[in-house]
């Protein structure tokens, strides 16, 4: 499987919301969950299914929060372990950090 085959699908429930993989072949998902907080989403939990780790899935969750981000000109706060070292790895983010 491949990145390019894996879905993400942004589920918005105003205060709170996920960002949900899926991969072709295969009813196992990934989500990126997070909560708005005084106009900040925080990125609060990172879960991908084991079968699925290490290629690439939660980079790719975290990337479409970061698109939204920039599109909706929200900040993100870095609460899951794994979001926080993304954007300690891509300094270039900074402003998009809160």
């Amino acid at each position: 499987m491949g990145i390019a085959a894996i879905q993400i699908e942004h589920r918005d429930r105003v205060t709170h919301g996920d960002y949900i993989a899926t991969m072709p072949g295969d009813d196992s998902t990934a989500k990126l969950s997070w909560t708005e907080r005084g106009g900040i989403r925080h990125a609060e939990h990172t879960y991908v299914p084991p079968s699925h780790r290490g290629k690439g899935v939660a980079e790719e969750l975290v990337k479409a929060m970061i698109a939204d981000a920039r599109q909706h000109g929200f900040k993100i706060a870095p609460d899951c372990s794994y979001v926080a070292r993304y954007f300690d790895r891509h300094q270039e983010l900074a402003e998009l950090r809160a």
